[in-house]
């Protein structure tokens, strides 16, 4: 006679739906996303600088990579606002679908 049961020490699998797992996903992109902007928007401080216009960047250049940036961060940002309120919805339909 074989016995079905696990041992007393494994942990039966478990398993996530697909729009609760993309939710945790999705939440911690949004979480990266600071860290991400933080990175960018430092590697400024990274480009040589000069006395002389021809040793560095410009400070035109510097603002012009910050400012876009900053942009394309809150494009990202409302691009999850947007995602995160489509899984929400499809959170209210039957569970049995997918």
């Amino acid at each position: 006679m074989q016995d079905d049961r696990q041992p007393s020490g494994a942990r039966p699998s478990l398993f996530l739906e697909r729009q609760s797992y993309r939710r945790r996903r999705l939440t911690d992109a949004a979480r990266l996303l600071p860290i991400l902007g933080g990175a960018l928007i430092a590697i400024p401080l990274l480009w040589p600088r000069g006395g002389d216009a021809a040793d560095g960047v410009p400070l035109s250049s510097a603002i012009l990579y910050i400012f876009t940036c900053w942009a394309v961060l809150i494009v990202v940002s409302v691009l999850f606002g947007f995602a995160a309120r489509r899984i929400s919805t499809g959170d209210d339909s039957e569970p049995g679908q997918d």
